[in-house]
């Protein structure tokens, strides 16, 4: 058993970004652990353009955005094992992996951020009558398909669920020479971001059925159809149905944090996000484990994962050098009410935040002119007026300590949705 001070389990842009602060922070004694062939993540099948804008302040692919953060890990000289699967996370820290030059062997950390990213919801989630043909694929396997490996996994296509990847997916099928016929969401609402519903969808012309779901797949060798129908109350509408001639079904239904390892371990998990509950320092319920990007809840854009993942290895680099200082401090659980569907953090200790406390968290419905409020007990701390509200753009608020600090005593902090 080795003894490292920090140990990362994930080498995508949450695992680099923890990687890169904790290094600037002081710790020397870290290793990152990645099961894939090369650091970067999901970022290396994802070369459409858009990320960066907050970060970088341009407009960078996603192996583009990798690279710099790949760059600056190898110019501090952070460690990281390739290919390398971890198997378990202890409760007291230790994590056991393997690879074919180490074989198997065990870390014995003083701290771990877990930045495992995230997996798509599956077929076998979605309940979807019909038989199993070829031509059913996850969007992210459609994207590694024509983005790494060359592939078109089919001519005609159509696509339930519109989530970023789906959408994405649309257009890039589009352009690969496919005809997408329909793109359909089971929700009233899409669940992607508003400028990929116009890049993807809108500019292609391709159109997108809101509350209709897959009721049928026919073909057995391979898809050679679909049926649609429209959606209430969570149930088809009989009469409703329209068939559509295909070759190909990608599923866009979803992504589920990662947390195979934190379940394992003990740590406690938000039974809303599916990732660990954290407080103000993204701290889980086992002392020294840290978690950050889509591991922890679904981001929608990759510079919110950089920034909680740098915040992630900062808190860890106090950890290590201070031990558990603030354990004790009072921490005040965080509401959600009028709509918001959960927080991260948490919990929130006012006496261990620094300059400010970034509150991320989503909506559950799609609201107009509404204005977000955070109370601290009885009082308003903050609100600021948003002209649209839905649940796939997640929302930022900024709440200064010392506001934090005065209201210690109040209880509680909840997070709602007011008119405007």
């Amino acid at each position: 058993m080795k003894n490292v001070d920090l140990v990362i389990i994930g080498g995508g842009p949450a695992g680099l970004a923890a990687a890169i602060e904790a290094r600037r922070h002081g710790v020397q004694d870290l290793l990152i652990l990645e099961r894939d062939n090369e650091l970067g993540g999901i970022l290396n099948q994802c070369i459409h353009n858009g990320f960066g804008l907050h970060t970088f302040k341009e407009e960078l692919t996603g192996p583009e955005y990798a690279a710099r953060f790949i760059r600056q890990a190898k110019e501090l000289d952070i460690p990281y094992k390739l290919n390398t699967m971890v198997l378990d996370l202890a409760a007291d820290k230790t994590v056991t992996a393997m690879n074919r030059e180490d074989g198997l062997f065990q870390l014995q950390p003083k701290a771990v951020v877990l930045a495992m990213g995230c997996r798509e919801r599956p077929r076998g989630a979605l309940n979807i009558p019909g038989y199993r043909p070829a031509g059913i694929f996850t969007a992210g396997t459609a994207q590694r398909l024509v983005n790494m490996e060359g592939y078109l996994p089919g001519r005609k296509v159509v696509i339930l669920g519109s989530g970023d990847i789906g959408l994405i997916m649309a257009r890039r099928m589009t352009l690969e020479g496919a005809e997408v016929q329909v793109v359909a969401e089971l929700m009233p609402y899409s669940g992607g971001l508003k400028r990929n519903i116009v890049q993807c969808l809108d500019d292609y012309g391709i159109p997108l059925k809101l509350s209709h779901t897959v009721v049928d797949i026919q073909g057995k060798e391979r898809v050679e159809g679909i049926t649609l129908a429209r959606v209430e109350n969570g149930k088809p509408v009989p009469g409703t149905e329209e068939h559509y001639d295909c070759d190909t079904l990608l599923l866009s239904c979803g992504l589920l944090p990662e947390n195979e390892l934190s379940r394992a371990a003990g740590v406690a998990l938000s039974p809303v996000t599916g990732g660990p509950a954290v407080n103000e320092s993204l701290e889980t319920s086992i002392p020294g484990v840290f978690a950050a990007g889509n591991v922890l809840h679904v981001h929608d854009l990759v510079d919110y994962v950089s920034e909680e993942a740098g915040a992630a290895g900062a808190h860890a680099a106090a950890y290590i050098q201070q031990g558990e200082a603030g354990r004790d401090a009072p921490a005040l659980p965080v509401k959600c009410a009028g709509g918001v569907r959960y927080t991260v953090p948490s919990t929130v200790r006012p006496d261990c935040v620094d300059g400010a406390l970034t509150l991320r968290f989503r909506v559950g419905a799609v609201y107009k002119n509404k204005k977000i409020a955070v109370y601290l007990g009885d009082q308003c701390i903050f609100t600021r007026r948003r002209p649209v509200l839905a649940p796939g753009e997640m929302e930022t608020v900024q709440l200064k300590g010392e506001l934090l600090r005065n209201g210690a005593a109040a209880g509680c902090m909840t997070v709602t949705l007011e008119e405007a």
